[in-house]
């Protein structure tokens, strides 16, 4: 028998029963639908619960911090349990140079805040910020990029994320005028005043002219309410404010931040730090860890779903079983006329995977057709509790069909009729002829 025959012959028998076949295939719909929807609805939670985490949007890279051990040694809580002190380990020169050296490290960029008193002024306006000095000449470096004006940084020059011209205020205002504008910064000069006091209490200033080079994108992290500086400069500012020169090979940096290769080398990379003495953080292990209980949640919402394709599996064995009884006589004529065990197998299989296969595109277009629904109304649930608290906000879709989700889901459902049809299809293909046309 050609293949193109026996779909032929399949397609004519599902089509002799259409009232069975179809509430069959419903049962099937229902089970292969609601996979499609709790699945959906669980990769939707994992994707909003990574894209509202902040700044994790360069999973390359590497928090490095040093290590501060206690002079008495002793004991210390680390995670909820006792462990030694260890000596103190600090991100001094040689340090740094052993990191650039560790296997899958691109790159290592150092950063120190500002630890004086500081006073920012435009014009009138007055405002205060996180300043804070790299190792790099370009800000690209850092994944960062401009809306307004460079990246390079250079003296005198100064770069400010997107959000820093928010925190300008005017000290002069009157309690019944409004909230005034942010000011466009891009090419204004700030006087950014450092203040130091000595035992005293005697107050010291220096101002500077910073010119803004540049206004960052927004990025939802930290760079959005920072500014940028050469490290050089910020070391110098450090240095006035403590009245002495700062010895690094002593006293170490603040952090740096380590670039590795790939983002799939960044835990690894991250070991070997840690085995270094230092203390590594990695966006890249909370992601890892997120995703971990989404995928078992996903897996959890598709063996509940799959329960309803169990229950459709049995329809389909019991609409196979009536239906072989019904052509008994059929079936023998088949047989009289020479058709084999193999071909009698083949026509159920086909039939029960037609049942399948119908439930299977029924079910997802319904449960594709579902996860839209609840997006609809998510969203505009989400819409109306902003609007009542009085702000507007990215409304995050609750549910996310991935591609391969309704592929997979059809197949699923096809293989469920195949399996759930080989039984009866195996008492078809093994009837005896003579039998088969005898019975009434």
């Amino acid at each position: 028998m050609r293949f193109s025959d026996l779909i032929s012959l399949i397609v004519a028998n599902l089509s002799r029963r259409k009232g069975r076949v179809l509430l069959t295939a419903i049962g099937v719909m229902i089970g292969t639908a609601a996979v499609v929807t709790l699945v959906s609805l669980g990769a939707g939670l994992q994707k909003a619960a990574t894209e509202s985490l902040w700044g994790i949007s360069d999973l390359s890279s590497i928090m490095v911090y040093p290590t501060y051990g206690g002079e008495m040694g002793g004991m210390v809580m680390i995670g909820g349990s006792q462990q030694e002190q260890q000596d103190a380990v600090l991100l001094t020169p040689s340090k740094i140079s052993e990191i650039e050296a560790l296997p899958g490290v691109e790159r290592v960029i150092i950063q120190d805040y500002l630890s004086v008193g500081t006073e920012i002024k435009l014009d009138k306006l007055s405002s205060w910020g996180n300043i804070q000095g790299v190792s790099v000449s370009d800000l690209k470096e850092m994944n960062l990029a401009a809306s307004q004006g460079t990246t390079e940084l250079g003296m005198g020059k100064i770069i400010v994320g997107a959000y820093v011209n928010r925190n300008f205020y005017d000290p002069n205002q009157r309690y019944d005028e409004g909230p005034i504008d942010p000011p466009d910064l891009m090419g204004k000069i700030l006087n950014v005043t450092l203040i130091k006091w000595n035992e005293e209490g005697g107050e010291t200033r220096r101002t500077y002219r910073m010119e803004v080079a540049g206004v960052l994108q927004e990025t939802r992290g930290e760079a959005d309410y920072s500014m940028y500086m050469t490290l050089d400069e910020i070391t110098r500012w450090n240095e006035w404010g403590r009245g002495q020169r700062i010895n690094r090979e002593k006293e170490g940096y603040n952090q740096v931040i380590v670039k590795a290769e790939s983002p799939q080398i960044v835990l690894d990379v991250a070991d070997q730090i840690t085995g270094l003495g230092l203390q590594a953080y990695t966006p890249q292990s909370m992601v890892q860890g997120i995703n971990s209980f989404f995928t078992t949640m996903q897996v959890i919402f598709g063996g509940i779903g799959a329960i309803s394709l169990l229950v459709a599996a049995i329809g389909i064995a019991n609409t196979m079983t009536m239906s072989i009884l019904e052509r008994t006589r059929e079936i023998g004529i088949m047989k009289a006329i020479g058709a084999t065990n193999n071909n009698i197998l083949a026509i159920f299989l086909g039939e029960a995977s037609g049942i399948g296969f119908v439930g299977g595109v029924g079910g997802s277009i319904l449960g594709w057709g579902a996860s839209k629904l609840i997006n609809i109304f998510s969203a505009s649930y989400l819409a109306s509790q902003a609007s009542a608290q009085g702000y507007m906000g990215n409304t995050m879709l609750a549910t996310v069909t991935p591609f391969w989700l309704p592929i997979f889901a059809i197949v699923f459902a096809t293989i469920v009729g195949l399996i759930s049809g080989l039984y009866p299809s195996l008492n078809a293909a093994t009837l005896v002829p003579v039998s088969a046309l005898k019975y009434e």
